[in-house]
């Protein structure tokens, strides 16, 4: 574990109902980011199965359950499949930009209209739009929204910032040696397009262009369908307590 003046104290949370295990309750570790080494802390705690919520990172503690995995994709190994072609080609009128980590009312409301119909049981559910701004911009790391908007097929450089309606946006950290997901939305009224799965694509594309070596999902929970998802992105790695093992099916 990091042992930089940055880590002065880890804390725990008191036990909660788990979101994705009904009837289990979850516990999380979990540590400040200080602004003077918030990069070097980020990028060593998420190789440890941490993850990043604004300026704090954390990772499970549940007493007597481990169904939450960290996971990551090795982007140069990942095999496109038939299903995942098809995806790639449905969105082909999707073009995404790299935009600074600063919210807008556009997002906030499609935000909302995701949360509302995919999640309006969940902790996101009474999120303002401050608490949404406080999400996105508040970090002491590299870190930047990808929006995906409507229009022709076209280059990403022809696309100018305020054309085509929002269909989806994802929020990133840059590490050195791959792109973090944080968090992600979009229009939960285009099913057919499979934008969720769509996002993680064009997110393993973008690693590769940059050179970096994976793309990391946060967590698989083992025993829910709401995370079943990420177990397609194959072939893909878990930590284990012996560091990260490769999953090829």
């Amino acid at each position: 574990m990091y042992e930089g003046r940055a880590l002065r104290k880890l804390y725990i949370t008191a036990p909660s109902p788990c979101p994705y295990l009904p009837g289990r309750f979850e516990r999380k570790l979990f540590a400040p980011l200080h602004e003077n080494d918030a990069r070097h802390l980020n990028e060593m705690l998420t190789h440890a199965g941490f993850r990043r919520s604004q300026n704090v990172v954390y990772r499970p503690a549940c007493k007597r359950c481990k169904a939450c995995v960290s996971v990551r994709v090795p982007v140069d190994r990942f095999r496109l499949t038939r299903g995942f072609r098809r995806v790639w080609k449905t969105n082909r009128n999707i073009a995404a930009r790299l935009c600074p980590p600063r919210a807008t009312t556009e997002q906030y409301s499609l935000f909302r209209h995701y949360v509302e119909t995919r999640h309006n049981k969940g902790g996101m559910a009474d999120m303002s739009m401050g608490d949404y701004a406080a999400m996105v911009e508040d970090s002491h790391v590299e870190t930047a929204l990808v929006e995906y908007r409507h229009g022709p097929n076209i280059s990403l450089a022809q696309l100018g910032p305020a054309e085509g309606g929002l269909a989806a946006v994802a929020l990133t950290d840059r590490l050195e040696d791959g792109l973090s997901m944080i968090y992600s939305f979009f229009d939960p009224d285009q099913a057919r397009r499979s934008l969720g799965t769509y996002i993680i694509l064009e997110h393993i594309a973008r690693a590769k262009k940059m050179g970096l070596a994976y793309l990391y999902l946060g967590y698989w929970v083992s025993g829910s369908g709401k995370m079943d998802y990420k177990r397609r992105f194959l072939p893909q790695e878990h930590l284990a307590e012996d560091g990260w093992t490769l999953v090829e099916r």
